[in-house]
């Protein structure tokens, strides 16, 4: 008779491996699961959510089917881990920049910085990102949402501790669409130049300036060289 066995060990509580295979520890199995998204990613970005499949992401992961569905259920799955990353990316580099934020024209400054930061950092996934924001059948538009939701509570917050009343919701609306349409704009047709960038920036800035600040906030920009077009 097999004996039975006592309390687990700490090799037991690694991530138990099928029949066959060899024991896989967590940081393996983190390895894969981040190799499976990352794969999901690339497919997505060549045929956006709807010509995503297991078979495609096991393609461009170089692994076997049924490694797939040891971590994921279906192809849906990584996408949603995917977009949990791009949100998290997103909100949280917003409110490192509202933290460092001591004025209000700084406010709409450092929030353009993080958008495009983030969109650095998506390469050609950038533009169906993009294309699917709007479309309700699309994963990615309930994820954009959540994420615009936890940005303007992050930046009604701010206005409060600078002692601004909070911008109305379609200022703070046309704002964000603004960032989120410039940066789609010179992202869409690949990687853009640090020219197009910095032309990017200085709309960005005028538009948020305009539709948050006060008169005050556009009289002390007009003193920061190059942010407004001299004119005679």
């Amino acid at each position: 008779m097999t004996p039975v066995s006592s309390a687990p060990t700490a090799e037991s509580k690694a991530t138990p491996a099928r029949r066959g295979r060899p024991p896989q520890t967590e940081k393996q199995a983190d390895q894969v699961r981040a190799r499976i998204v990352l794969a999901t990613a690339e497919v997505f970005a060549q045929h956006g959510s709807r010509g995503l499949s297991v078979a495609r992401i096991i393609e461009s992961a170089a692994l076997a089917r049924p490694t797939f569905y040891r971590y994921f259920a279906n192809a849906t799955e990584p996408l949603h881990a995917l977009l949990t990353l791009s949100n998290e990316d997103l909100v949280g580099g917003i409110r490192s920049a509202l933290d460092r934020t001591v004025q209000p024209v700084d406010l709409g400054i450092n929030m353009i910085e993080a958008y495009l930061h983030w969109a650095s950092g998506h390469g050609p996934m950038l533009s169906p990102l993009f294309a699917e924001l709007h479309d309700p059948g699309s994963p990615v538009s309930a994820y954009r949402e959540r994420a615009l939701d936890d940005i303007r509570t992050l930046i009604r917050a701010k206005f409060r501790e600078l002692g601004r009343p909070e911008p109305t919701p379609l200022d703070l609306d046309t704002a964000l669409q603004t960032c989120e349409y410039v940066v789609f704009r010179i992202s869409a047709t690949g990687e853009p130049t640090p020219q197009t960038i910095a032309a990017a920036r200085l709309t960005m800035i005028r538009t948020v300036l305009v539709t948050l600040g006060r008169r005050a906030d556009l009289e002390y920009a007009l003193t920061i060289p190059g942010l407004f077009t001299d004119t005679d």
